[in-house]
């Protein structure tokens, strides 16, 4: 039977056993496995994505411990060239991607994350490992690497619907770049809007730009939480995150096909 997923979260620790790398951008709170399995259930879902964090560096002990111990999750590692965690044979431990990053701004990349150039480099193997990419960008710079992306081997799912700029539009050239690359199947998109919408006094005027990605391509859609919501105050309940989606996507049709049906295809 399809399960119904949360595409994207992080756990952190214990960290007396799992402890962060030296050298990083930032110091979460713990957030651990049972947690988030928790939130799972109060959700009503049952499987879940964990995105290894750039806190952690190249050390993805917590990551792998997750899924070797729970069937219901899936992962996603971070890989540079010459990194220590072979691509080859990552499918059968349960990930299903590597994360890359390339947004605006000096020092907009952790530290641990890897690069768009990464990306390009690692492609073919992703490809040979039967492994996806997800990339964290904003509509800023998405317009420079589109055809980039394009051309790629390996499908790319692109994180936080591109970080849109609510006061800009759904016609901004990034955005439509955005739009356009969902269109070509080529590309994937997380429907997690509440981080582009945090200076919003009216979080409805996100609901454009989910409507705008459903009808450039509904089959290339999936959601995912963000928790435990890294660097966000007030920290949100995902529950109200997971209302608002569904809220905006109005047909349960609808609602099925990215809770269950897409992620079903992408994860399995």
């Amino acid at each position: 039977m399809p399960g119904r997923w949360d595409c994207h979260a992080h756990v952190f620790g214990p960290y007396e056993r799992f402890p962060l790398a030296p050298e990083r951008s930032y110091t979460p709170p713990e957030a651990v496995g049972s947690q988030y399995l928790a939130l799972l259930e109060r959700l009503g879902l049952t499987h879940g994505v964990l995105v290894h964090p750039s806190a952690y560096g190249d050390d993805h002990s917590l990551l792998l411990h997750a899924l070797e111990h729970h069937q219901n999750l899936r992962g996603v590692v971070v890989v540079r060239p010459g990194s220590q965690l072979p691509l080859a044979g990552l499918r059968e431990h349960g990930v299903r991607a590597a994360r890359f990053s390339h947004r605006a701004g000096a020092g907009a990349n952790f530290a641990g994350s890897a690069s768009f150039e990464d990306l390009i480099a690692l492609a073919p193997a992703l490809a040979d490992a039967g492994l996806h990419a997800e990339l964290w960008t904003d509509c800023q710079v998405l317009p420079q690497i589109a055809e980039r992306i394009r051309s790629l081997p390996v499908p790319v799912v692109i994180d936080h619907m591109g970080g849109f700029d609510a006061q800009a539009g759904i016609d901004e050239p990034g955005f439509r770049s955005l739009r356009e690359l969902l269109a070509t199947g080529r590309a994937w998109v997380k429907l997690c809007a509440y981080r582009n919408l945090l200076q919003a006094e009216d979080k409805q005027v996100g609901r454009p730009f989910q409507q705008a990605l459903v009808q450039a391509n509904p089959e290339r859609l999936v959601w995912g939480s963000d928790w435990p919501h890294l660097r966000v105050s007030p920290v949100p309940d995902a529950a109200d995150l997971l209302a608002l989606f569904e809220d905006w996507a109005g047909a349960a049709s609808l609602v099925k096909r990215v809770l269950s049906t897409n992620p079903e295809a992408l994860y399995r």
